[in-house]
């Protein structure tokens, strides 16, 4: 597996250095990497005063571990990623599916590093869109829940800007349009400038500073969470193990702990561990070897009643409707 070290950043010097990481060169708005490693485009962009994105659209043919330690803490990242494939973000020993069907919009605060690992034949398509703090203080004042917090929420002395979750449909369509675009020339670039700013502005807009957690995390902190992640995900097919001995397992106090796991992943651990089983049951389904009364027994359900619901409630329909349209 070929490892390399790299920074992100708003001014978009950082590109040389990635380039040569991977054995590449840039060349315009593009940063050319050997098709031994991956096919496809690396499209770099300035987009407005404190914003830069890079389009990525490839298939990779060798297994990449990407490090990313950040040279500066000015800024945020969202990393919009439909890969489909084997994509994971690690910290420490624990891993963390993202793509498509997993966690596919990150916001990191670029102050924390990050590791990512892809397998060869995974086919990434993502947008990484890099602001500085101060230009997202200016859409934060745009939205009337967050404006009289924005202080607050960009101070790294009182804030860690971190959020693993799903993009929405508005955001989807948005990226799904972008696709069908040839990257390049000046209509490509004027498409995805007008994408950035719409993809920024559709997640501040649906923003509430009810649902934040207003907290610093450090990158043990971070790993702690991922391992504590990891772990209920490994162990679906038992009940939920509990507050008080997660938290114990991440070494928090049972209020540090609820309070970092929603400010990450934007829900409690126990929707966590429901939405997962309920993810789970839905492959299951899929394969068709076991009936839904073996799914909702071998996943530890109250019973079929309480499975159904939570099928229906999460997918929108019945496990026995989505059966029929398999």
């Amino acid at each position: 597996m070929k490892k390399i070290v790299h920074h992100y950043g708003v001014e978009l010097d950082w590109a040389a250095h990635f380039a040569t990481q991977l054995d590449g060169t840039v060349d315009g708005n593009f940063i050319r990497i050997p098709e031994t490693i991956h096919t496809g485009h690396r499209y770099i962009l300035e987009c407005d005063p404190g914003i830069s994105v890079m389009y990525v659209d490839v298939v990779y043919h060798k297994e990449l571990h990407l490090r990313q330690e950040n040279n500066n803490d000015d800024f945020v990242g969202l990393y919009y990623n439909l890969t489909e494939g084997e994509a994971v973000l690690v910290s420490d020993t624990a891993a963390n599916p993202v793509g498509r069907w997993d966690y596919n919009l990150a916001i990191v605060d670029s102050s924390l590093s990050s590791d990512y690992i892809v397998k060869p034949g995974s086919h990434t398509f993502a947008l990484c869109i890099f602001i500085k703090k101060e230009a997202v203080k200016y859409y934060f004042k745009k939205n009337p829940t967050l404006s009289e917090h924005t202080d607050r929420l960009l101070d790294p002395k009182t804030n860690t800007v971190i959020k693993f979750t799903r993009m929405s449909n508005d955001s989807h369509n948005l990226i799904s349009d972008l696709r069908s675009k040839t990257p390049g020339g000046p209509a490509f670039d004027f498409y995805l400038r007008g994408t950035v700013m719409a993809l920024i502005a559709d997640y501040i807009e649906k923003m509430d500073f009810k649902d934040l957690v207003i907290e610093t995390l450090n990158e043990d902190d971070l790993t702690s969470i991922i391992k504590s992640q990891s772990y209920l995900i490994d162990n679906l097919d038992s009940a939920f193990p509990g507050i008080e001995f997660l938290a114990q397992q991440a070494n928090m106090s049972e209020s540090k702990y609820k309070g970092l796991f929603k400010k990450i992943t934007g829900i409690t651990p126990n929707a966590f561990f429901l939405n997962n089983k309920l993810i789970k049951a839905k492959t299951l389904l899929e394969t068709g070897e076991l009936s839904i009364t073996q799914i909702s027994d071998l996943l530890s359900f109250t019973n079929n009643s309480y499975f159904t619901v939570k099928f229906k409630d999460y997918f929108g329909m019945s496990p026995k409707k989505f059966i029929k349209q398999l």
